[in-house]
């Protein structure tokens, strides 16, 4: 659960295909059945495509973590409900909650290290990054599926040393931010010039 909110953080649609296509092709027999439906790996694929190309232009990418601060962390929290169970018991929801708090985590970092490197004048340090994230998030539920406390640790050790990249990065997002604040106020001026 925490592992799969690790990944729903970085990107919800390839924890949720990649774990509906495990199931469904019987790689594991732990996956949930909600998962493996054909609607919802259709909807997983055409939204993971749609991330995968949003992630790689600068500023979209931005726009597009501000719609998924909302998106990831329920994300993260329903699939880590799923694999606890369907009992509502206490700890499914707790499991819950640590899927979705873990998701959100995971969520900032990536949103936070996008606005530092959209600060960089050059675009193909977005394609990179959007690269490693999607095959970082991939491999860790990938490798969750048959070693989940490997996958854990290796998830634990990605977030505390992404929260810790961050504190780092603070400057460049500020620096960011008062950039988009400075565009907006000239489009604004430019906007009332007779």
């Amino acid at each position: 659960m925490f592992t799969s909110g690790w990944a729903s953080g970085i990107n919800a649609y390839a924890v949720v295909l990649l774990l509906g296509l495990f199931g469904a092709t019987g790689v594991s027999d732990d996956v949930p059945q909600t998962l493996q439906r054909p609607e919802v790996l259709i909807t997983a694929g055409v939204l993971f495509l749609c991330e995968a190309v949003a992630d790689k232009i600068p500023y979209v990418d931005s726009l597009w973590d501000s719609v998924h601060t909302v998106v990831r962390p329920l994300a993260g929290a329903w699939v880590g409900a799923l694999l606890a169970g369907q009992s509502g018991s206490l700890p499914d929801v707790a499991a819950g909650l640590l899927g979705g708090s873990t998701a959100l985590a995971s969520h900032t970092v990536k949103a936070g290290t996008r606005m530092a490197v959209n600060a960089s004048p050059e675009p193909f340090s977005n394609i990179v990054l959007s690269l490693a994230e999607d095959l970082g998030a991939g491999a860790v539920v990938a490798l969750a599926v048959f070693h989940p406390v490997a996958a854990a640790v290796v998830a634990a050790v990605l977030l505390a040393g992404g929260l810790l990249a961050l504190l780092f990065l603070a400057s460049r997002i500020r620096r960011f931010l008062r950039r988009r604040a400075q565009r907006r106020e000239e489009r604004r001026l430019a906007s009332r010039a007779p």
